[in-house]
Formats: structure tokens, C-alpha cells, sequence
């Protein structure tokens, strides 16, 4: 197995995988420009600010992994030929530091944060409270939604690091 085609082909599905935080950043954006434009309601216009901030957050994510992940692949070349066991050791460690991070962040503290939210929606009855929960709530799920699928990837990546390792 080329453990360099492993690590590039894991930094391309990043790559590939990243825009969607952008994409749904624009679309929060929109949203929020709709809102602006368009509501008439107070639920309506409490949305302009909750949506406009998610969108600015998901646009920034998704513009900081694609560059980070970008970058990672003529790094990753460089490190693999100057010390191929010591890119695969660093690998190892940069890919369990990863899958404990989304084991923390994303599979407990989104939820956590979801559930908050609707608690929310639940015990207070305005509309700005409302908004910024349920935005909240849709901003939560697209993390959970591309997250998921990046730790699946990652895991697989680390499997083969191991495998490689031994």
C-alpha cells in the first residue's frame, strides 16, 4: 500500500468535502438577505442576525479546512520523502488527535448543543430567541451532517496509517 497516495487521496476528499461548509454558509447568508429584504413578521426579522452570524461561521470554517487541506498535500509529499516513518508516526498522531476531537466536539458537544437549543425553543416564546435557536439548531446539523462523513474518512485514513505502521 503507498501510504502517500493514502494521505493525498484522504487530503483531495477534504478537499472535495469542505465546500459544502461554504456552500451552506452562502446559503445561510442568503437566507439572512432574504429575511432582511423580504420579512414582513417579527420571527421573520429576528432570523436576519442569527442567519447572517451562521452563514459568516460556516463560510470561515469552510474556507480554513480548504486551505489547511490544500496546502497538506504538497506537505504531505515533502515530509514523506525526506522520513517516510516519521511522516507515517506524525500521521498517526495528527489523525487519533483528530478522531478525539470530533469524538469530543462533534458527537457530544454539538448535541449537547442542539438539545440547549431546543430547550430553548421550548421555554422561551420570542422571536429572537426563537431564531437564534432554531438557526442554531439547522447550523448544529450541517457540522453533524459534513463532520460525520470527515470523521468516517479520517478513520479509515488512520486505519491504514496503522496498517502501514506495523
Amino acid at each position: 500500500m503507498d501510504i502517500l497516495k493514502a494521505a493525498t487521496d484522504w487530503a483531495k476528499a477534504e478537499l472535495f468535502s469542505t465546500p459544502f461548509f461554504i456552500l451552506f454558509g452562502l446559503a445561510f447568508m442568503a437566507g439572512s438577505l432574504g429575511f432582511w429584504q423580504l420579512g414582513k413578521t417579527d420571527i421573520a426579522r429576528a432570523y436576519i442576525i442569527p442567519t447572517l452570524v451562521a452563514g459568516v461561521l460556516l463560510l470561515t470554517i469552510g474556507l480554513g479546512l480548504f486551505f489547511t487541506n490544500k496546502s497538506r498535500i504538497t506537505q504531505f509529499e515533502k515530509a514523506y520523502n525526506t522520513d517516510a516513518s516519521a511522516f507515517v508516526a506524525s500521521e498517526i498522531v495528527r489523525a487519533e488527535s483528530t478522531l478525539n476531537e470530533y469524538k469530543t466536539i462533534v458527537f457530544k458537544i454539538v448535541p449537547l448543543i442542539i438539545i440547549a437549543a431546543a430547550l430553548i425553543i421550548i421555554f422561551i416564546n420570542t422571536p429572537t430567541w426563537r431564531a437564534i435557536s432554531i438557526t442554531t439548531i439547522a447550523m448544529m446539523i450541517v457540522i453533524l451532517l459534513i463532520d460525520g462523513t470527515a470523521h468516517a474518512r479520517i478513520d479509515a485514513y488512520h486505519k491504514q496509517l496503522i496498517m502501514h505502521h506495523k
